[in-house]
Formats: C-alpha cells, sequence, structure tokens
C-alpha cells in the first residue's frame, strides 16, 4: 500500500480515523509524556521529540507499506487525540493496540475508535481481533469491555515491557460478536447517608485496612483473613474490588467519615453472578474497630440495601433478593441485619469455620425488593 494515499479514513459522527501527518509529531510527543502511557504502553522512556518523529515519519509509513500494522491518528474535536493500529497475523486474525490522550479520556473516543478499527478488519476479511493489556489498565479493559470484547484471560508473563516480562490480560472478539459489553461492569456511587459516606476504596485506605483486619475481633469473625493482616494484603484487597466491578461479581464501598474520610469499615454486595439467580446478592460486611457501637454500620448497610435494589436501568444493581448470613455469636452483625429489616430465615449448621478447628452454626437471613424496610415509605 502506498502511505498516505491508500491509508483509508474511517469516521462516524464524533471520531475520525485518518493516515498521520508531521503535524502530528509534536502533539504525539506530548501525549507520551503521559505517566499512564508510559505505564502501560511499550513507548521508550523517556520519550524524546526524535522518538515521536521516527515512529510518525518512518515506522508507520513502512508499515502500511509492508502491510504488518496497519495505524491511524485517531482525530476528535479537530485535534490528534492518540494512535490505534491493526497487526495483521496469519490465519485472518491480529491484534489491535491503542492509546488516548489524557484530555480526550472520559468521552467514549478510544471505544469509538476501536469499533471503527474492528469494524474495518472484518471488512478485510478477519476472522478474529485481539486485544491485550498489562495486568492492572483498568483503563484499556473497560474500553475493550465496552466495545463488545470477551473470552477475557490472564497469561502470567504474557508480555514483555522494556526487557521485563509482565501479566497480561487478553479478550477477543469474532466476526459474528455482536460488538456491544457482554455482562455487567458495576460503577461505585458516592452514597452519603446520616453522617456516613460510601465510596470507592483508595490506596490511601491500606493503613485503616490493615489496622481492622488484625483487629482480634475481625479475626474472630472473618477467619480466612491473613494473620497478621500486611500491607500487600491490604492492597490486593484493594484491587480485587477492581476485578469484582469488571467481571460484574460485586460492589464494594469503603465506608467512610464524612468529614475526615477517613476509612471506618468495608459494605458489599456480591455474588451477582449467582450461577443459579441471576437476581440476587449477597451482603457483608466488616467495621474498623473506631466505628463500633455507633450505629455507623447499620447506617452502611441501608445505603448499600437501597443501591441493590434499585433498578440497572437508574444505575443500580437491580436485586430481587438480598442474603445475609451471621455466625454464631456475632450478635452484632445478626442486630445489623434486624435493623435494616432482613427475616431470620434459618439457621446453616456447621457452616463457618472458626480459628480453633471448628465449625460454627450460621445464621442465615433474606431481604425482598418487595418488603417494607426501616426508613422507606
Amino acid at each position: 500500500m502506498r502511505f498516505p494515499e491508500d491509508v483509508p479514513t474511517l469516521a462516524d459522527d464524533a471520531v475520525t480515523l485518518r493516515a498521520h501527518t508531521v503535524a502530528d509529531i509534536q502533539p504525539a510527543y506530548a501525549v507520551c509524556q503521559d505517566p499512564e502511557m508510559q505505564r502501560w504502553t511499550t513507548i521508550p522512556v523517556p520519550y524524546e521529540l526524535s522518538n515521536a518523529e521516527h515512529y510518525l515519519t518512518e515506522f508507520v509509513p513502512a508499515n502500511w507499506r509492508a502491510g504488518t500494522s496497519w495505524a491511524w491518528a485517531i482525530e476528535y474535536d479537530g485535534r490528534y487525540a492518540g494512535t490505534i493500529d491493526l497487526r495483521p497475523a496469519e490465519g485472518n486474525v491480529g491484534d489491535v493496540g491503542f492509546a488516548i490522550a489524557p484530555w480526550a479520556r472520559g468521552n467514549g473516543v478510544m471505544t469509538r475508535a476501536l469499533r471503527l478499527a474492528v469494524a474495518y478488519a472484518f471488512d478485510q476479511g478477519w476472522e478474529r481481533v485481539n486485544w491485550r493489556a498489562y495486568v492492572g489498565n483498568w483503563g484499556s479493559r473497560r474500553v475493550a469491555w465496552k466495545a463488545g470484547f470477551r473470552n477475557l484471560v490472564t497469561i502470567p508473563a504474557g508480555g514483555v515491557q522494556r526487557g521485563v516480562r509482565r501479566d497480561e490480560w487478553v479478550a477477543s472478539i469474532a466476526r459474528d460478536d455482536v460488538p456491544e459489553p457482554q455482562g455487567n461492569w458495576w460503577r461505585v456511587p458516592v452514597i452519603e447517608l446520616d453522617g456516613v459516606r460510601l465510596r470507592a476504596f483508595e490506596s490511601t485506605d491500606a493503613k485503616r485496612l490493615i489496622e481492622a483486619c488484625n483487629d482480634a475481633r475481625t479475626q474472630e469473625w472473618l477467619v480466612g483473613l491473613p494473620k497478621p493482616y500486611q500491607l500487600e494484603d491490604a492492597e490486593g484487597f484493594i484491587e480485587s474490588r477492581l476485578e469484582n466491578l469488571a467481571n460484574g461479581e460485586g460492589v464494594s464501598w469503603a465506608i467512610a467519615d464524612p468529614d475526615t474520610d477517613e476509612l471506618l469499615g468495608n459494605v458489599s454486595v456480591f455474588d451477582l453472578r449467582n450461577r443459579i439467580d441471576k437476581t440476587m446478592g449477597e451482603v457483608g460486611y466488616w467495621a474498623h474497630p473506631d466505628a463500633r457501637g455507633r450505629g455507623v454500620m447499620s447506617t452502611a448497610v441501608r445505603g448499600a440495601i437501597g443501591h441493590a435494589f434499585t433498578p440497572v436501568e437508574d444505575g443500580g444493581l437491580g436485586r430481587r433478593r438480598l442474603v445475609l448470613f451471621a455466625a454464631e455469636g456475632n450478635t452484632a452483625s445478626q442486630r445489623v441485619a434486624e435493623v435494616n429489616g432482613f427475616a431470620r430465615t434459618g439457621r446453616e449448621r456447621a457452616a463457618s469455620p472458626d480459628r480453633d478447628g471448628g465449625f460454627r452454626d450460621l445464621h442465615a437471613f433474606d431481604l425482598l425488593s418487595t418488603d417494607q424496610r426501616p426508613g422507606t415509605a
């Protein structure tokens, strides 16, 4: 193919994919100074102006001519906003890669660009397009999810970045797949309720998380916690909350003081992909020692229930039924359930292990969206 004469222009009503020009060199150089760009891509670091010049005036044209890579400039709002490329492979499959300028993020630009590129690949006879990203690149993963990529797997040490092996996510979309999101990617709304704030977990919560999970009462009732609970455990927990959102399994809130934003505990609605009943969810919670005896947890659970029963089209989880389990002897947890209108439904015998090697009974509760709840009309 000739460059730029034979480079097709692809467009929808907001985004255009076009051949790169020398006018893109300076904005591409500026984009590559972004720390997130450097963190998740294989561009040289430090990134010099000469790197942008080489990439746009030599590398991109040479690959178009050889047919080894098809790269487009992404144009949005009349400006260069990033690059997307298709890399053909044998067997009518290939990879897609993309990067977007910080100023253009959050506007659906990259999802639009990805859909345009994928449609072009299928028009050229491809049967499947693969997407890859280093584990932890949630922005890229969400773009791929929104564009209909599916069957995500993690490949340990599957990618190489500047000579270092890194774990990699891989997903794909086939010619006959509907280019729409598969499953739910939940959001964590901020909920302000009677002196309690529910929000997403942040990295700065790790210290308070460690304190809470090393507390003797927390350790007694959450038997699976590591002992001692260390920084790596707290960081792993926070990261896993993002995975639960992305795969549709659950939503976890940090319970925070509305004045200081200090972590007071956690409340979660999970098991949202229950293999039998897709309309149910389970509620779980724990409190930092500082928050006990103040009604914090009862209020937080009330906020989580309200979001769980809100229809999906209104931004909620669209649940019909919630269940809750509290161990024998954990009267505080049982009280939180009762205060929020949960009904006792029975006892599960010897269902919860304890730290002495034995098993406790679990008290079972449930709540239906149609039940009259405290604080509701």
